[in-house]
């Protein structure tokens, strides 16, 4: 009688109890898995940003014991090493032929915030991934070649879970400002943007960034709401606000420009904290500059610079510096610049604002959940809470646009839309919650026949703004080599000609130092005295990697123009019509494979082939 009563109990859970949820869930989790796979089985693509590829070699050489070291080398970063290390030996002459650059060991990263390496070095130490690339086995390959990087796959994974934390906490934080089916639709367009979804496998730091951002913004909303109470609890107050300012100094740690967010959070608890808002506002800020303290203490330890080659990145772009002119300079004058920092800074403001009003701001969201918000700023909302949070999106979007347009650099040329300088797509989530608040209010106001006609305008609009994620997953195949320029084979057979501690320089080192593990600096700003300045007076350069960057420049304009001393001028008179090489005289490097690279161009100090 028992086991009867039991089985009866489990019919009833199931067919009218707590079954049909969990059914539900069951259901929905297979369905998120299953678009999750078939995504990455049409639409993933190996790395093709120089930052992912930067943090992944620096969280390798965590995880390895190498501290927190680099291979890829800037020729800024062995200026401002070797500049401070010169400082503070007080110019003396003993220290003539000592390294004070550090590259003759392992040279201290300056170019990459701390976080997300440190959480990528814990993923490899767990899992313990195959550095060598794969070309036999089914999936790493296809047609018999290489098409994926086992580490990197492993990385999009990884970063393919935080998009579904940052899906659940989109809901959380839609159903604290509205109704369940603004927090579904919502979380279902956050899972359905094909930005993210491209983040997720571009190996950077944007969909741990979302995470704590989504975090911050939560702490804001209870602070906002708990201060708004007739006696509110001013211990539980004050600890929101202090994991606020954690977060938002994590989120600095995760990715520099990030830091401009503490402006609108502390305006927005001096507005909106209620009555104790100047303590927490005070609060926030401490929190957050001790979260900071080490960190820029070790760089000034390092370099004596807050935020090392990262802090130049105001002038990368400008008209002392176009280009990646800054970071590849041996001897950069920086002084000189100072005194013209208004034009340089105005100049290059003005004009990067303008590509951002005319492409990024109108993608914004996907495109139509940013038509919906921006039209949504008309409409009055209910709750006090999205109202001022609402607010706050504004200030952060004007925040992202003046950081965005001054921190720009030759990134975003490498990969345009995918990149960390893009802070715009830090804002999907909310611009989709508030776009789908939008919708839902004009829906209200629209005479519809009967409630079916305003399902299917719901499906309509889910269609519409999901239609580029469709797109992506439809034929033809997106294939998931990045080549040109990036062939991890290549990279890691010049590798393996060259010992662990020679110096190799190419104008894709981010690749070198990633793929082939292997110490390279980027090429110099030119041919002949900064590259002789890095090989005579740091180290030996053993070889020399040119990509179709450098290969397919312009010819007129790049080679034939660009000066005697440019890379394009020494690859115009190295390869001729014939394809035969003939390096040019006196070049140190003079020795390349008889075997063809499919990515480049290889020379080196001696046969090692």
């Amino acid at each position: 009688m028992l086991i009867r009563e039991q089985i009866q109990t489990l019919v009833h859970a199931i067919d009218v109890g707590r079954g049909p949820r969990w059914l539900r869930y069951t259901v929905l989790a297979l369905a998120v898995l299953a678009l999750a796979g078939f995504y990455d089985l049409t639409a993933y693509r190996n790395f093709n940003s120089p930052e992912a590829m930067d943090a992944a070699q620096v969280a390798r050489n965590l995880a390895e014991g190498q501290g927190y070291t680099t291979e890829f080398i800037r020729p800024l970063s062995l200026y401002l090493v070797s500049k401070h290390n010169q400082a503070a030996l007080g110019g003396s002459s003993v220290a003539t032929n000592s390294d004070l650059a550090q590259i003759k060991g392992h040279h201290p990263d300056l170019a990459n915030p701390p976080v997300y390496p440190l959480v990528l070095a814990g993923l490899f130490k767990v899992f313990k991934p195959e550095w060598k690339v794969e070309t036999r086995k089914v999936f790493w390959t296809e047609g018999g070649r290489f098409a994926r990087y086992k580490p990197e796959f492993l990385i999009a994974v990884f970063n393919q879970l935080l998009l579904l934390a940052v899906v659940g906490l989109t809901f959380l934080l839609a159903r604290t400002f509205f109704d369940p089916l603004t927090a579904w639709l919502a979380a279902a367009l956050t899972l359905g943007s094909d930005l993210l979804w491209k983040f997720s496998v571009s190996g950077q730091s944007t969909l741990l960034l979302l995470v704590i951002f989504l975090g911050l913004l939560w702490c804001l909303a209870k602070i906002e709401q708990r201060g708004r109470a007739e006696l509110p609890d001013t211990r539980r107050l004050f600890v929101l606000a202090t994991i606020a300012g954690v977060l938002t100094g994590l989120g600095m740690l995760t990715r520099y420009s990030f830091g401009w967010v503490i402006v609108p959070v502390v305006v927005f608890l001096v507005l909106f904290g209620g009555v104790r808002r100047p303590a927490l506002a005070v609060t926030v800020f401490l929190a957050f500059a001790a979260v900071m303290a080490p960190w820029i203490a070790r760089n000034l330890t390092v370099s004596g610079t807050w935020f090392g080659t990262a802090g130049y990145a105001v002038l990368e772009g400008s008209s002392a510096f176009p280009g990646s002119k800054l970071m590849q300079s041996m001897n950069p004058d920086l002084e000189g610049v100072r005194h013209f920092w208004l034009i340089n800074y105005s100049g290059k403001l003005l004009q990067n604002m303008r590509g951002l009003f005319q492409g990024e701001l109108l993608r914004l969201g996907g495109g139509w959940m940013g038509i919906l918000f921006f039209s949504g700023l008309l409409l009055a909302l209910r709750n006090i809470t999205a109202r001022r949070m609402r607010y706050f999106t504004m200030g952060c979007l004007v925040v992202f646009i003046i950081a965005q347009a001054l921190g720009r650099t030759k990134l975003s040329e490498y990969s345009p839309e995918l990149n960390s300088e893009n802070l715009l797509a830090l804002l999907t989530p909310l611009v989709v919650i508030f776009g789908v608040a939008s919708f839902l209010n004009l829906l209200e106001q629209v005479s519809l026949p009967n409630l079916q006609v305003r399902y299917w305008a719901i499906v309509l609009m889910l269609v519409l703004a999901c239609q580029p994620l469709v797109s992506t997953l439809l034929p033809p195949k997106t294939p998931p080599l990045a080549y040109p320029p990036y062939y991890p084979p290549d990279v890691q057979k010049i590798a393996r000609w060259m010992h662990q501690d020679e110096l190799l320089m190419s104008d894709v080192p981010w690749a070198v130092a990633w793929y082939g593990n292997r110490q390279c600096s980027w090429t110099t700003i030119n041919s002949q005295y900064e590259y002789y300045l890095l090989n005579d007076n740091l180290k030996h350069i053993s070889g020399l990697y040119l990509t179709l960057y450098t290969l397919d420049g312009k010819l007129f304009s790049e080679c034939i123009q660009g000066g005697v001393n440019s890379w394009g001028n020494f690859v115009y008179n190295t390869i001729l019509p014939d394809r035969t090489l003939t390096v040019p005289t006196g070049f140190p490097l003079r020795n390349f494979p008889y075997e063809s690279l499919l990515s480049g161009l290889f020379l080196a100090d001696r046969q090692r082939w």
